[in-house]
């Protein structure tokens, strides 16, 4: 294991990064150019359009995948009725693969017989939701689909993080005339915060290298609107045959990765002080 960790991860992560600084083209060569890759990649458009989207996306799915999973594994924890029926309706398009699910919304996204055409069929002629064949709110109909699937992880997250907290800090709760709403924001929150963290990495991470819905709900498009990093490191090494640039553009990925990991080992470990 400590083998494969070395070669395959850091001995390709290295590899990248070298390379990275070269003008490979359809195979590896050492011809360095220093950051010339890098200079061209971020004045590229469609480079600064994969960042603007991946960060509209990245941000949004933080923000209501621990909301809505949040607010799921609440209700859940009040001991509803048929509380595994309900976990596993939730938690059931985790377990499909990211293509299938962009398959599935970008049939019922489509104005031609998905949710626009049944609205108008009803009588509303003028009812309008096209958001995948719309330039302006394409990352937007990705994001649903991606909500639709990664918030039934969170909510198994969240639920065993509020099966962890003891009864009795709800029966003190209730003593001291605290409202549920206060106890969750002002005590069960603060306790769940590696859970909470962890739950963090975890979307974080998938959203840096979110490709499989953009693939299979528009491709990219239109034109390049929903472009995202990843799709542009694929585009880059096996359609345009440009190492060099693909390269840098996975070392500005790695860059990314980083930047959440490092947050998350303080919080874990840096903030912990011995008393």
């Amino acid at each position: 294991m400590i083998l494969t960790a070395l070669v395959i991860f850091v001995g390709c992560s290295v590899w990248t990064i070298v390379y990275s600084f070269t003008n490979s083209r359809l195979l590896p060569k050492t011809n360095f150019v220093g950051f010339d890759q890098y200079e061209r990649l971020w004045s590229t458009k469609r480079w600064m359009v994969a960042v603007e989207n991946v960060a509209i996306y990245g941000v949004l799915s933080l923000i209501f995948t621990m909301i809505i999973g949040f607010f799921l594994a609440a209700l859940l924890d009040r001991k509803v009725r048929f509380e595994d029926t309900f976990r596993t309706i939730f938690l059931y398009p985790f377990a499909l693969s990211f293509i299938v699910t962009g398959l599935v919304w970008q049939w019922i996204l489509n104005p031609e017989f998905g949710v626009q055409k049944i609205v108008r069929s009803f009588g509303w002629e003028s009812f309008t939701f096209d958001p995948l064949f719309n330039a302006d709110i394409v990352i937007y109909g990705i994001l649903i689909a991606g909500l639709w699937q990664g918030t039934g992880l969170v909510m198994v997250i969240m639920l065993a993080g509020l099966r962890g907290i003891p009864d009795d800090i709800w029966k003190a709760a209730r003593v001291d005339g605290i409202g549920t709403a206060k106890t969750y924001t002002h005590i069960i929150l603060p306790m769940m915060k590696p859970v909470l963290v962890t739950a963090l990495v975890l979307i974080s991470a998938g959203i840096v290298k979110v490709y499989d819905l953009v693939v299979a709900q528009t491709a990219g498009g239109p034109g390049i609107a929903s472009d995202v990093p990843a799709k542009y490191v694929y585009d880059s090494l096996f359609q345009r045959q440009n190492l060099g640039q693909g390269f840098a553009a996975s070392t500005m990925m790695l860059v990314m990765v980083i930047i959440i990991i490092i947050p998350y080992l303080y919080l874990q470990y840096g903030g912990k002080k011995d008393k």
